[in-house]
């Protein structure tokens, strides 16, 4: 089965899960596990880059996670989803005319520092197009992928919080109609989310855990901390009136709670106004909860009686399997922070609603090729077929030509001769253009299938407990020697627990003591697709104990002149001497 990784990154957390894909729907938890991001600010990228790397190491340490296709989420500030409608027409072009002018003009920032997608979601009532556009700061969204991959991780998409709770509703409640509010309670903000057939609308509103926490730290005297213990511990949302409560604290811990929620409860009012008034809405039937916050007690029965309601608590985990390894009970509290985590899975999938990606234009290219890896031999196979089509055409079309030729020379002169030459040219120059297609697909099966020998020489010489991260390539320094192709490679990659590997190298070589870098080394020199003297570790760190991180540079040995090329000549010398 394949394995897909989530990442949502938080105000004060960063969670990280695995799962396996069966099926197409099929997704089972693995794995899963969250680390402190101590002071970072979300809209920061520099502080996130800095940060996440430790914390995701810290992770994979403690849950056994290993590396495997990434799907990470942004939020906060740095993003900005909108919904638009569009004329209907049937100019796609035209289409993303408009789609590129409703960004220019709505997002706070020059269009060549934003990465941006959209998705047509239907057509409205009156006929238009819906579609759910999305746009982020280009070094934000930089310094989460350049973060992810300094952890040893590919990120292959790079979705939006609210997108992926709406997946993962859609993917929990499939025949869900009417109007939906999702409310994603977390430590900084409360993601606000209005679901309505084709329609979506979110807000980030400025309350939620935090400001909590510190109206309990001011009532009480006393730290952040401290209050946030209470209010884990002892806290309830207070439904109002005379309460019955003995417990003093626990009462006065409640009552603050309640002043906080009737702030976000005016701020949903004011969004869900501002909805039907500018979009044409319906009033809500139903609130899904989620988010850290989620779990506060009595908080369904708040929003009940203050917005009128039918509350639920939005549970991902209805269609989603586990693993043998996770902790069911500790799932049980995780749970609502999960939502995100299950949205993003669902990318991995064909049951994703939602299909934005914000990946930076330079590692899309880069996705594209991860994916296309498994297919190349494939791929080969097909080139062959088509070159051997190809073949047959062209060898047939020279003998056609020829016996033109022949018949012309026996029954016509003159005038008319001169003009079956010309058109017997024409025919040879068909074949001159079917000759040189032959032999272009003749060089691009030979390069792809030198690219394969040389993706096998690197893995056939990793030993065990190797893995390789990263594989890249530039243009090698221009006084190449002969027998270089001009391209200069770097493996990036990591090892574990090695010494078993070293000491058996060891013991085989008369004591001699070596790494596993050098072993590696020392096997890449041996292969042909390398120029042996290129062949050098330029970076080997020890990040911990059994966790070691290390890149090769080599520069590629020529590859052997391709024979068909050869013929392909041959063959064009024959032509020629019948002209």
């Amino acid at each position: 089965m394949a394995k897909i990784l989530t990442l949502n990154i938080g105000a004060s957390k960063a969670l990280l899960a695995e799962y396996t894909l069966g099926g197409k729907r099929s997704l089972t938890l693995t794995a899963y596990g969250s680390g402190e991001l101590q002071a970072v600010d979300v809209n920061d990228p520099g502080s996130i880059a800095a940060a996440l790397p430790s914390v995701l190491h810290q992770i994979m340490r403690e849950t056994g996670i290993r590396p495997a296709p990434l799907i990470v989420s942004l939020g906060g500030q740095t993003v900005f989803p909108r919904f638009a409608k569009f004329p209907a027409i049937g100019d796609a072009a035209k289409l993303e005319q408009l789609v590129r002018y409703e960004i220019e003009q709505n997002v706070p920032f020059p269009i060549d520092e934003i990465v941006s997608d959209h998705q047509f979601l239907g057509t409205t009532a009156d006929g238009e197009k819906a579609a759910i556009i999305v746009a982020a700061k280009l070094e934000a969204v930089r310094a989460v992928t350049d973060a992810v991959r300094g952890a040893g991780l590919k990120p292959l998409v790079v979705d939006v919080s609210p997108m992926a709770i709406c997946n993962a509703l859609k993917f929990a409640h499939p025949g869900l109609t009417g109007c939906s509010v999702i409310l994603d309670i977390g430590s900084k903000t409360t993601n606000l989310i209005i679901l309505e057939d084709e329609k979506i609308y979110n807000r980030s509103i400025p309350v939620a855990g935090n400001l909590i926490t510190k109206d309990i730290a001011q009532t009480f005297g006393c730290s952040f901390e401290e209050a946030e213990q209470l209010k884990l511990e002892r806290g309830y949302v207070s439904l109002g009136g005379v309460t019955e409560d003995e417990d003093e604290v626990s009462d006065r811990v409640s009552k603050v709670i309640r002043t906080v929620l009737t702030r976000l409860h005016a701020e949903i009012s004011r969004s869900i106004n501002f909805y039907r008034s500018q979009q044409g809405g319906s009033a809500p039937s139903r609130l899904f909860l989620t988010g850290g916050c989620a779990r506060l007690p009595q908080l369904d029965q708040f929003f009940m009686e203050s917005l009128q309601v039918e509350v639920a608590f939005l549970n991902p985990f209805g269609k989603v399997g586990f693993g043998p390894k996770v902790n069911r009970a500790a799932l049980e509290g995780d749970a609502f922070s999960l939502t995100e985590s299950v949205g993003l899975a669902l990318r991995g999938t064909d049951a994703a609603w939602i299909s934005i990606n914000l990946m930076p234009p330079e590692l899309v290219e880069e996705a594209r090729a991860l994916k296309r890896v498994p297919f190349l031999a494939a791929g080969g196979v097909a080139f062959l077929a088509a070159l051997g089509c190809l073949w047959l055409a062209e060898r047939h079309g020279e003998a056609v030509v020829q016996e033109k030729v022949e018949r012309v020379n026996q029954l016509m002169s003159g005038k008319r001769l001169n003009e079956f030459k010309q058109r017997i040219a024409k025919e040879q120059q068909a074949v001159a253009d079917e000759r040189g297609t032959c032999e272009a697909f003749q060089r691009l099966l030979w390069e792809r299938s030198a690219a394969l020998q040389r993706v096998r020489a690197v893995r056939g010489s990793l030993v065990p407990g190797m893995w390789i991260t990263e594989w890249t390539a530039i243009p090698a320094p221009k006084d190449n020697p002969e027998g270089r192709e001009g391209v200069r490679v770097t493996v990036r990659g990591w090892r574990d627990a090695m010494g078993k590997v070293e000491k058996d190298w060891s013991a085989k070589h008369g004591g001699e003591a070596t790494t596993a870098s050098k072993i590696v080394e020392d096997a890449l020199k041996k292969s042909a697709a390398f120029v042996p003297d290129s062949v050098k570790i330029v970076a080997q760190k020890e990040v911990k104990e059994c966790l070691s991180e290390f890149s090769i540079q080599m520069d590629l040995a020529s590859a052997p002149s391709a024979a068909p090329a050869g013929k392909a000549a041959g063959r064009k010398g024959k032509a020629g001497k019948g002209k």
